[in-house]
């Protein structure tokens, strides 16, 4: 037989239907948002009008009776829900001097008002994880407390900007922030990549931003401004880069898109064709290079470089350091390769030894001038080398062992001098001159001899020193000058139908003093 069930009385269903609304309610927020719950909402607004606030943002909109809005300059706020109280925090960019102290202000009170009864519903531009600085950190914090969490997601700036600009951000757009960027003194993108850079907010922002840009990019590099996206009254202003602070169309909605320069513009993109050429089918001479097979090639390319600065020749700089830079990556390619160790090793560890040796640039230490850095490079040195566990080592032991004698020198007397261990006065240095000199003639045996102008040249590179000549390139310029010289007497014996040999002593003085005459500076 059927079973009959007995039918509740009107007002147990009532009770029921209550209570089950107040569980669909839980459900539809997440159950952390209610009149006896804690809790913190994030909520995107979008990018424009109330039009593109999406409908899960909207019904927790239509069922609030407040929001903290993190600004009122926004094209949404005057279509939000009537019923709304709207709270927002614009009056701390005006009372507080940083960005990060507004955004921490934010944070603290965001997580205060979550813990009251009925929780808190924070409202941003946007989409609350896009280009937004205090929702991740609320995130952050409330996982932290145990406070509860919901996130409302909200389309971001970023759709409408690329849909204006008709591209698509894959696969390789940087996403960057404007005061960021005009805070650094180059781009922290690869510019064989296009980038986007958010919150350029105003001329004086764009002009900073710009100047970082022209590190890199030519001056006149194609650049487009989009105003307001996401709005009736977006547009996409093309312009050059120098231009962008000219601009008078940049407002709160304003971001700087910046198109990529040739593919092979990055660093990226040379470790990638360094790595290609190493790859099973690539070049058969650079897959069998290594380390040692390398060694000339590297010691060639850094003096060529040297010659290229010797000569003050601009371009030949910028080719031979490429050339120089290849070789370098072609050995951390290898090293990789071998599992000994990789660029981003390479690079990791010079950028630390940089920070850790500049504290007077990167932390709190004050130092007058350039002796006192230098006598601070050795003190750190020294603490270097005792947590190496060659606290006993010389102060000398680091100058290579393979650099040119004069150099050599150079780096010794350097080191030395850092410790005090040097003349006072110049005087003396130019007396120890005189003092080698002096023995070097006075030498009665070979070997005597050369340990005489050993120690006359060791003096002489000091003397450089003191005079703030590099040894080493004064004798790399002297060596071109007397070839250059000497060419000249080759030509003039030419002319005479001979050669060099057979000019006589006082043809070849006069011919050398008129080509020194002639390189002289004004002739």
């Amino acid at each position: 037989m059927p079973v009959a069930f007995e039918q509740p009385a009107p007002l147990a269903l009532l009770f029921l239907a209550w209570i089950c609304r107040g569980y669909v309610m839980s459900f539809r927020l997440g159950g952390e948002v209610g009149m006896n719950t804690t809790g913190i909402t994030l909520l995107g607004l979008g990018p424009g009008g109330a039009e593109l606030i999406t409908r899960e943002a909207w019904r927790v909109l239509e069922t609030s009776s407040e929001v903290y809005l993190r600004t009122l300059e926004h094209p949404a706020v005057k279509g939000l829900p009537a019923q709304l109280v709207l709270h927002s925090f614009d009056e701390l960019y005006e009372q507080v001097e940083s960005f990060e102290e507004v955004y921490r202000q934010i944070t603290e009170r965001v997580l205060e008002l979550g813990k009251r009864p009925g929780g808190v519903v924070y409202a941003v531009p946007g989409h609350p994880y896009i280009a937004e600085a205090t929702c991740p950190e609320i995130a952050r914090r409330a996982k932290l407390e145990n406070i509860p969490l919901r996130l409302i997601e909200g389309l971001s700036f970023v759709e409408p900007i690329f849909s204006l600009l008709g591209v698509d951000p894959f696969p390789q757009t940087a996403l960057v922030d404007a005061l960021e960027l005009a805070a650094r003194h180059t781009p922290p993108f690869p510019p064989s990549a296009p980038a986007l850079i958010a919150q350029i907010y105003s001329r004086q922002i764009a002009s900073e931003v710009k100047l970082s840009l022209m590190a890199v990019y030519p001056d006149d590099h194609p650049v487009m401004l989009v105003h307001a996206a996401g709005t009736a009254q977006a547009s996409v202003q093309r312009l050059a880069l120098y231009e962008i602070d000219r601009s008078r169309e940049i407002g709160l909605l304003t971001s700087l898109y910046v198109p990529p320069l040739s593919p092979g513009a990055s660093f990226e993109a040379l470790q990638e064709l360094i790595a290609r050429l190493r790859a099973p089918d690539g070049c058969p001479w650079d897959r069998e290079q290594s380390h040692q097979s390398l060694r000339p090639h590297l010691l060639e390319e850094a003096y060529e470089a040297l010659a290229a600065l010797d000569a003050n020749n601009p371009q030949a700089m910028c080719e031979e350091f490429g050339d120089l830079l290849l070789q370098i990556v072609l050995h951390a390619q290898i090293a990789s390769e071998y599992g000994e160790f990789s660029m981003t090793d390479v690079l990791q560890g010079i950028h630390a030894k940089i920070v850790s040796r500049h504290p007077h640039v990167f932390g709190d230490l004050r130092l007058k001038d350039v002796d006192g850095v230098l006598q601070n490079w050795e003190k750190l040195k020294a603490a270097e080398r005792a947590a190496n566990g060659k606290g006993e080592s010389s102060l000398l032991d680091g100058v290579p062992l393979a650099l040119p004698a004069l150099a050599q020198a150079d780096q010794y007397q350097r080191r030395a001098a850092r410790v005090r261990f040097d003349w006072s006065e110049i005087e003396g240095v130019i007396a120890k001159v005189r003092e080698e000199l002096e023995e070097l003639l006075a030498a009665t045996d070979a070997q005597r001899r050369a340990e005489e102008l050993g120690d006359l040249l060791f003096a002489v590179v000091n003397l450089a020193r003191w005079y703030d000549v590099d040894a080493e390139s004064a004798l790399r310029q002297a060596n071109a000058r007397f070839r250059a010289r000497f060419a000249q007497l080759e030509s003039a014996a030419r002319d005479k139908g001979g050669s060099v040999a057979e000019l006589t002593p006082e043809e070849m003085d006069a011919i050398w003093q008129a080509a020194k005459r002639r390189s002289e500076p004004g002739a």
